[in-house]
């Protein structure tokens, strides 16, 4: 069977099942090849939405044993139902996973069950589970098939003992003692799952740090809240083996610089030490597309290929792998495809770590600033002296504003406390059009809200905070 579209998207995440849309939206015959069987790839099936589900579920379930007594909640009895968790969780991600179905309906997108394949420039082959496969013809191709978990050589998942972010997901029970190897966001979350529910979680990270990426006074900060609720960090250490029993897992630990080894047990193991560009089997080498170090696709300005016709955008090519950053990719991707002068924004494009407290960060962080010779000045505001915040209950961590010391535009912001996420909206928004802290510390904000204390860290900048 042989079917000719304006484009062909291999890979229904974010990234892809947004390009498809926008491109469907703006005229183009469009197909999406996507070998499982529900759309949405990592991020809705076993990513950002199963985890976000199960960090809601576990907040609430320490919050009625711990956090409801100090406002006059009282609670006995309470029980750990974790079978009806879990589905909850599974209901959430088939609901959003059928609603990308009904959008591609909507927009009259084909969906190509299959693992789709480059044959040439202009041709896909997506084979389907049964072994029988199709050829689509196109103009364009897109790839958009994301990334893959990280392996480490000595620790091999089996999703059981050993387990991926993936295999994290599916515990069906708690286990004593869950070990993450690795300090970065997605292990952070997951091992806050655990620890809620009942589990001692230890963190190993090879590096001198938690969450290398944020900026290094947020990132304390984050690191000592999350060992005052009890998680346990390694830090400077690597994982060299993994043997494995019946019941439990003993990890050989070596300081990261080297040193005497030592042995940590667990009942389950998560491997999270990141995420690796999904480009093999996909027909890349023969058809001529080039990759860079990394393995990720190397693409211009305008996400094509050294090969006409052939495009990526997302956790494929270079840039923070975030669904956020690749749905605007997507429809970047297709307006260009169109002929429109769309533009993408790099330094405003937040990230989230969905621990509590909820870490946020958009534009530079101040060791970027520093390394770039740039004259900047600080501005923070603690939650302590926010009074929503303090109604709340919820009092841990700051906001800090980085502006430029001459000009005042907003260089970056990092928000470690509660809502963090959603508060660095305004942030991203303000830095989009080119704002000063001035324009935010001015901007009127409601009372009581959490966001006055964005408005307080902006006013700070000039050293002129109200509240504190």
């Amino acid at each position: 069977m042989t079917d000719s579209y304006d484009l062909v998207v291999i890979g229904s995440g974010p990234g892809g099942y947004i390009a498809a849309i926008r491109a469907a939206q703006l005229g183009m015959k469009v197909a999406c090849v996507e070998k499982n069987e529900r759309l949405g790839g990592t991020c809705l099936n076993v990513g950002c939405i199963p985890s976000k589900a199960l960090l809601q579920s576990s907040e609430k379930f320490e919050e009625a044993n711990h956090a409801l007594a100090a406002h006059g909640v009282q609670v006995s009895g309470v029980a750990l139902d974790l079978a009806t968790m879990l589905a909850r969780k599974d209901k959430v991600v088939s609901d959003i996973t059928k609603g990308v179905e009904f959008l591609f309906r909507k927009n009259k997108i084909t969906w190509v069950k299959g693992t789709g394949k480059i044959a040439a420039a202009g041709k896909v082959t997506a084979t389907a589970a049964d072994g029988t496969s199709q050829t689509i013809e196109t103009k364009n191709i897109l790839i958009a098939t994301g990334s893959d978990v990280m392996p480490l050589p000595g620790v091999e998942v089996d999703e059981k003992q050993i387990v991926s972010s993936t295999g994290a997901l599916e515990i069906p029970k708690v286990p004593k003692h869950l070990v993450v190897i690795g300090g970065g966001y997605i292990g952070l979350e997951l091992g806050s799952v655990w620890r809620r529910l009942g589990a001692e979680v230890t963190v190993v990270e090879f590096l001198d740090r938690i969450t290398p990426g944020l900026d290094l006074e947020v990132g304390k900060a984050l690191n000592r809240a999350l060992a005052k609720q009890g998680m346990q960090f390694k830090l400077s250490t690597k994982v060299t083996a993994a043997k494995k029993t019946k019941t439990s897992v003993t990890l050989t630990l070596e300081p990261a610089a080297g040193g005497d080894k030592e042995e940590l047990k667990a009942d389950v193991v998560l491997l999270s030490i990141g995420r690796r560009p999904y480009t093999d089997e996909l027909g890349l080498a023969e058809a001529g597309v080039e990759l860079d170090e990394r393995k990720r696709v190397k693409v211009d300005g305008h996400f094509q290929t050294n090969v006409p016709g052939i495009y990526a955008i997302g956790d494929v090519i270079a840039g923070a792998m975030l669904a956020h950053k690749a749905e605007e990719e997507g429809v970047v991707f297709a307006e260009i495809l169109a002929g429109q002068k769309p533009h993408l924004n790099y330094d405003a494009i937040p990230a989230v770590v969905y621990t509590w407290p909820e870490v946020a960060s958009v534009g530079k962080t101040e060791e970027e600033v520093k390394a770039a010779g740039i004259e900047y000045k600080v501005g923070k505001f603690p939650f302590t002296a926010n009074g929503r915040a303090k109604a709340n209950g919820d009092t841990e961590g700051f906001v800090k504003f980085i502006a430029d010391a001459k000009t005042d535009r907003v260089l970056g912001c990092h928000i470690i406390g509660p809502d963090a996420g959603t508060m660095i909206a305004e942030v991203a928004l303000a830095m989009e059009y080119g704002a000063s802290s001035e324009d935010i510390g001015r901007t009127c904000h409601a009372h009581p809200t959490l966001n006055e204390a964005v408005k307080e860290a902006a006013l700070a900048t000039s050293g002129l905070p109200l509240n504190i």
